[in-house]
């Protein structure tokens, strides 16, 4: 394994949506931070979690180099003017630790338990596209005007402002065509995932995430995104770290309907022992350019040697 990368260096982030087991939300932030992760990043949907934007705002006050986010917000869940206030605040109250992610929104519960209505995705994308256009502007130095579809201001000043000129990086996430697109348009951080216009992670979904579909979406990014230059991030839904990766893998591929051969290889799994699972790291980033690997909370301690190996390599 040659996981020296200068252009590229591996960072860490955990998805985090409610304290670790036997300690409280501050401690809770303070061990990510402590074992090495680069982000403390949360979802972003109605049940079961804790509401991100006080969660994160109070991750920040109890850590100093971690950098902290949503992945991610969803666009349809509150209006841009507002996003851009809470989020400049908290990049101030960090120093500068934000990074924002931002969806169109996927998950169709959120969206019926709630009452609202569950548009055609190319609807719920434009609306992002606008958003992204209002929340830069409430960064920017001036006073605006804004003329969209769905997003009209007058006379705004979008207050505070974040700690860098511009603000902190974005983030955007996606698994199909358009959504792709955009992200390589807008974000510098562009997340490859499954196509979850199903409204759920299902078979669908499941069958989006095999190697030879990423191979398409890491194209489609590279194409529309250019000389430009962007961070590309996979998000592993399974992170079992294992003596028994043969067997591991067997289950989770019998779970998903997927021949194992094919699973072990998608960059949504992680399984192995810890050189299984570095080696996989540095063949999925030369293969799609993946350098920021997010994991699930229930990845465990065993996967922090990963992170000490790997991050900044």
């Amino acid at each position: 394994m040659n996981a020296k990368n200068t252009t590229n260096p591996f960072r860490f982030g955990m998805q985090v949506d409610a304290p670790l087991p036997g300690l409280d939300w501050l401690d809770s932030a303070r061990k990510v931070e402590d074992s090495g992760f680069s982000s403390l990043l949360m979802p972003d949907h109605f049940e079961g979690q804790f509401g991100p934007i006080a969660a994160l705002s109070a991750a920040a006050a109890v850590t100093t180099t971690l950098k902290i986010g949503a992945l991610v917000f969803g666009n349809d869940y509150r209006h841009p003017v507002i996003l851009a206030k809470e989020m400049a605040t908290i990049d101030q109250i960090s120093g500068g630790r934000l990074e924002l992610g931002l969806g169109a929104g996927w998950m169709r519960t959120d969206y019926d338990k709630a009452g609202m209505n569950y548009d055609r995705p190319g609807l719920r994308i434009d609306r992002m596209i606008e958003s992204l256009e209002v929340i830069r502007k409430c960064w920017g130095p001036d006073q605006f005007d804004y003329q969209g579809e769905h997003y009209q201001l007058a006379g705004y000043d979008g207050m505070p402002k974040p700690v860098a000129d511009g603000g902190p990086p974005i983030i955007i996430g996606g698994g199909g065509p358009r959504m792709l697109g955009v992200a390589a348009t807008y974000a510098d951080v562009v997340g490859v995932t499954a196509n979850l216009r199903a409204g759920e992670i299902g078979p669908e979904a499941i069958a989006d995430s095999a190697p030879d579909a990423y191979d398409t979406k890491v194209a489609r990014v590279r194409e529309v995104a250019g000389d430009r230059h962007i961070e590309l991030s996979s998000l592993t839904m399974a992170t079992i770290v294992t003596d028994d990766r043969e067997g591991q893998i067997e289950g989770l591929a019998a779970m998903f309907g997927m021949p194992a051969e094919v699973l072990s290889k998608s960059p949504a799994v992680l399984v192995g022992d810890v050189d299984d699972i570095c080696d996989a790291l540095v063949e999925r980033r030369e293969r799609w350019g993946f350098s920021y690997v997010v994991v699930q909370a229930d990845a465990g301690d065993g996967f922090n040697e990963v992170v000490a190996r790997l991050a900044g390599s």
